[in-house]
């Protein structure tokens, strides 16, 4: 303990961090803050302050040690484009319709990136350099952005905004595989969650991404040196958080804590401690999620928190109530579609999954280029897991419950538990509330959010007079409940008048596959559909049912698609089929002849065509 205690002063006198025990008075005469954000990516609390035992973090542990360390702070999505929609604008994602991965949606002219009122207010705002906001981008936020951002050119006694993003702990810091004598931490002895096979490749990612993420605090280390060279440490507040969780497989991209629970640690200097919610080097249990950045910053900075922002500060003078919940999302990540929404108490994790019929492992060419992933995949077709490992290959259940404290893995589902009956329930409805309150772009499938959003926006769409939120969202979590005492409901809603209503029951169908055979010629006059994501979810549910020659022919023609959303739909759909769609192959070649580049539906086009090649 001592030896600890020694390494942490040794750490905070070079970091200049340290600073007398006297509590600072208020003083109203005050300049604002300097504010500087240190933000890692793809991590989640692998850190020595947060009882990780295997982590190598001296510089985080700490700035904890002075600082105010909060242990229930989350990701709003486990993914880094939608996360930093929302942390940009102090709005979820899903209210905005940002909440699928690299997507280009514009939000209303309303809605103004957060640093651009900091810059209004006479800050010098700066961004080195990650954007990656997921929306059109507002670059007049910035008075600096680019990677030689700094506040070093504001003007003399101009206060600054600065973020920093260090991208050592990313994803594809373990792509490539650092050679066995290079690690330094050893993956005979790095602990491996009980979802992962204990394959090598596994254990040697787990070594090499705890050694990036020890090379992430030592840059920490390096920036808080150089503000304390600046004679900057005793005016500016530091936030150090992660972009999201992550990085392995089953965390980042997925709801679970692994992929929303993230790090963070704010210092406040003595000059403006009587902002700290805490005494320093104190821990708080005050859930906070990324809504509440933006207007946390505005708060600190003395302006004012405009209305539309759904966050609540958590610091400075307008500071709100404490929150019961922190909600999240996951909507399509890459060249895959799903659905899953979550809310988080101080204890219990409740999670809807709206599409239960899809894996977990759904093929996503980005995530296997790690070699765990693909130890994994290798391991579950040998037959070698055991269940716990094998549920990330299969179907998921309708909803999940957790006891996040003790079960911080999230591996006991405790749904229909008796002894949480009520907890559980009542978290189910704050999540059905909470959808309905920031009206959830996430119950219109994309190929119908790029049509929209061609004429406006998806905020404003979803607030149209009248518009039968309640009635879309009630159909969406009947139909997908795998109840079959609901197929009569189901099929009367599939001739419904609104789309989304129809949509909806259409995945129903596919939920419930077999079972919703008496809705087969319903389903079959709806291939004939106005919305495109009405007929592909139809053929989709017709394949699940049987009739693949229908749905196979429907679904051949549909990649002709001008909409790009809807070509990715369908090839997702082909996936699924596997060699039954074989006879679609010169169509996807089609698909792909002459094309180059990232766009999604030409990814699931080279996946399905690799698998078909492979096979002969």
């Amino acid at each position: 303990m001592m030896r600890r205690l020694s390494l942490f002063l040794s750490t905070l006198l070079y970091l200049g961090l340290a600073t007398s025990c006297d509590t600072a008075e208020t003083n109203e005469e005050l300049p604002p803050p300097n504010i500087l954000w240190i933000v890692s990516e793809d991590n989640s609390p692998f850190l020595g302050i947060y009882g990780d035992e295997f982590a190598t973090t001296p510089t985080l542990d700490s700035m904890a040690t002075v600082g105010v360390m909060y242990e229930n702070a989350f990701a709003t999505t486990p993914v880094c484009a939608p996360s930093r929609s929302t942390i940009i604008t102090g709005m979820y994602a899903n209210s905005m319709g940002t909440q699928h991965m690299r997507s280009n949606y514009p939000i209303p002219e309303f809605i103004k990136f957060f640093p651009r009122y900091l810059r209004e207010a006479g800050y010098y705002t700066t961004n080195n350099a990650k954007k990656d906001y997921n929306t059109v981008d507002q670059p007049e936020a910035w008075n600096e952005s680019s990677n030689e951002a700094t506040y070093k050119n504001r003007q003399p006694g101009q206060p600054f905004f600065h973020i920093k993003n260090l991208g050592v702990s990313h994803e594809s810091s373990v792509h490539d595989s650092i050679p066995m004598d290079e690690l330094r931490h050893n993956p005979e002895e790095v602990p491996i969650p009980p979802y992962h096979p204990q394959t090598e490749e596994m254990k040697h990612d787990w070594a090499q991404y705890y050694d990036k993420v020890e090379d992430m605090d030592r840059q920490v280390g390096e920036i808080l040196a150089e503000l304390r060279r600046d004679g900057l440490a005793d005016s500016t507040i530091i936030f150090y958080y992660s972009d999201h969780g992550g990085v392995l497989g089953r965390s980042k991209r997925f709801v679970y804590e692994s992929g929303l629970r993230i790090p963070m640690i704010v210092h406040f200097p003595e000059m403006y401690r009587h902002l700290a919610p805490a005494e320093a080097g104190s821990t708080t249990d005050r859930i906070v999620t990324f809504v509440d950045l933006a207007p946390t910053i505005l708060s600190l900075a003395g302006i004012e928190v405009p209305e539309y922002m759904q966050g609540v500060p958590f610091l400075g003078e307008q500071t709100g109530p404490a929150k019961d919940f922190a909600f999240a999302y996951r909507g399509r990540m890459d060249e895959r579609f799903d659905m899953v929404r979550s809310v988080r108490d101080k204890e219990m994790r409740y999670t809807r999954n709206f599409m239960p019929h899809k894996i977990y492992g759904q093929y996503i060419e980005y995530l296997w280029r790690a070699p765990s992933m693909k130890s994994w995949e290798r391991e579950y077709k040998a037959g070698r897991l055991n269940e716990v490992q094998s549920r990330f290959w299969e179907e998921k259940p309708v909803v999940e419950f957790y006891d996040a404290i003790n079960d911080p893995h999230n591996i006991t589902n405790l749904t229909n538990n008796v002894e949480y009956q009520d907890r559980e329930s009542m978290m189910q409805q704050a999540l059905h509330d909470w959808m309905i309150e920031i009206r959830d772009v996430g119950l219109l499938p994309e190929p119908m959010m790029l049509d929209i959003s061609k004429e406006t926006t998806l905020y404003e769409y979803m607030r149209q007079d009248e518009f039968p939120i309640e009635a879309i969202l009630e159909t969406a979590e009947m139909a997908t409940s795998k109840e079959k005492e609901n197929l009569d409901d189901i099929i009367g809603r599939l001739n419904n008048t609104h789309p989304l209503v129809r949509y909806w029951a259409t995945v129903g169908c596919r939920v419930l596959g077999v079972d919703a055979a008496a809705a087969r010629n319903t389903l079959i006059n709806l291939l004939d559909d106005p919305q495109i994501s009405v007929r592909i979810s139809a053929a989709e549910a017709l394949y699940a049912m049987g009739s693949e020659d229908i749905a196979l022919n429907f679904l051949v023609d549909a990649l002709e698609s001008e909409n790009m959303m809807a070509r990715t739909m369908v090839l997702n759909v082909l996936e699924i089929m596997g060699d039954a769609a074989k006879s679609a192959k010169p169509s996807v070649e089609q698909l792909v002849e002459g094309r180059t580049g990232r766009d999604y539906d030409l990814r699931a086009a080279q996946r399905l065509l690799e698998k078909w090649n492979s096979a002969g």
